[in-house]
C-alpha cells in the first residue's frame, strides 16, 4: 500500500512552480476522487493558501471503493514557506504515509533551495543498488509539495501555453527527480462544485537523476512514459495554476486524479501596521 500511495503521491507531484512577481491574495479548496481503470480507489483533499509574503499547502487521501477490500491506507502532506521576491521559497515540508500497521514519514527543512536536513522514519535500509543522493543533488531543488502548483511568471495571460513550458528539480526525502512540462493543448472544465472554465492541459515528463534503484519496473516504466498529463486551473487573485486533473497510463488503465470540488477565493490583503 505504501508503493500505491508513493504513486498518489506522484499524482500529486506532477506540476511545477516557477518564480513570478507578487499577486494578490487567494486560496485554494479543492477535493479529488482517484480512480484507476474508471474504478474508485481513492479520496483526497487539498488546501493551498498564497499570501504576499507567505504560502502554505496541504493535503490528504485515503483509499475508498473498491481499494478497500483489498488493503487499507491514508496519507497526508504539508508544506510552508514564504514569498520573496514572487517567488516560492519553501522551509519546512512533511509527508506521512500509512498503509496497514506500516507508517513512513519524511520531514525535510529547506534555506534558499538547499536541503538543510532530511529524515525519513523508520530509516530504510541501505540497498546498494540504490543510485546515491550527492550533496550537489540535495541544491537547488523544491519540495514535491511546493512543486504540485505553478506560479506563473509576468503579467501576461495566466493560461497562455507558455505556462506549461516549464521544468522543475525535486527532492522528496529519498529520490531526486525532474518534471518537466509541455502545453498540449487547453479545455474546458466544470467542477461539481467550484470552478468552471478553461485549463492548461500539459505534458508530464519524468526523469530521475539518484535516489532510486534503476531496475525497478516502476521507474523504468515511467521514465519511458509519454503520456502522461495534468489539467491546471487558476487559483482566484492570484497568478498560480493548480492541478485539476491528473492522468498517468500504468498497464491496467488510466490512474486518474481528478477534482470534484475546486473552490478558490480572494481572501483579503493584510493590512499594512503604521508606525508605532
Amino acid at each position: 500500500m505504501i508503493r500505491r500511495a508513493g504513486l498518489i503521491g506522484l499524482l500529486a507531484g506532477c506540476a511545477m512552480a516557477a518564480a513570478a512577481p507578487a499577486a494578490a491574495q487567494g486560496k485554494l479548496d479543492a477535493r479529488y476522487e482517484a480512480s484507476l481503470a474508471g474504478i474508485e480507489v481513492g479520496k483526497g483533499a487539498w488546501v493551498i493558501q498564497v499570501d504576499d509574503d507567505f504560502y502554505s499547502a496541504s493535503a490528504t487521501g485515503t483509499t475508498s471503493g473498491v481499494m478497500q477490500a483489498f488493503s487499507s491506507g491514508n496519507g497526508r502532506g504539508e508544506s510552508q514557506g514564504r514569498v520573496i521576491n514572487g517567488q516560492l521559497v519553501p522551509g519546512n515540508y512533511m509527508a506521512s504515509i500509512t498503509g496497514g500497521k506500516k507508517t513512513e514519514t519524511i520531514r525535510m527543512t529547506l534555506a534558499n533551495g538547499n536541503i538543510k536536513t532530511s529524515t525519513i522514519e523508520p530509516e530504510p535500509p541501505p540497498d546498494d543498488d540504490r543510485i546515491p543522493v550527492t550533496e550537489a543533488h540535495r541544491r537547488g531543488v523544491i519540495d514535491p509539495m511546493t512543486a504540485s502548483f505553478l506560479r506563473v511568471p509576468g503579467s501576461g495571460d495566466l493560461l497562455s501555453p507558455d505556462s506549461c513550458r516549464v521544468s522543475t528539480p525535486i527532492f522528496d526525502g529519498r529520490m531526486r527527480y525532474d518534471l518537466r512540462m509541455e502545453y498540449k493543448r487547453t479545455e474546458t472544465v466544470k467542477a461539481e462544485k467550484g470552478y468552471r472554465g478553461p485549463a492548461l492541459v500539459c505534458a508530464v515528463y519524468f526523469n530521475p537523476v539518484s535516489g532510486y534503484i534503476p531496475d525497478r519496473a516502476a521507474i523504468k516504466y515511467l521514465t519511458k512514459q509519454r503520456d502522461m498529463e495534468v489539467w491546471l486551473a487558476p487559483i482566484a487573485g492570484t497568478r498560480v495554476l493548480a492541478p485539476y486533473k491528473l492522468k498517468i497510463p500504468t498497464p491496467v488503465g488510466n490512474a486518474v486524479l481528478e477534482a470534484t470540488q475546486f473552490v478558490t477565493l480572494v481572501t483579503p490583503a493584510k493590512a499594512a501596521s503604521g508606525p508605532q
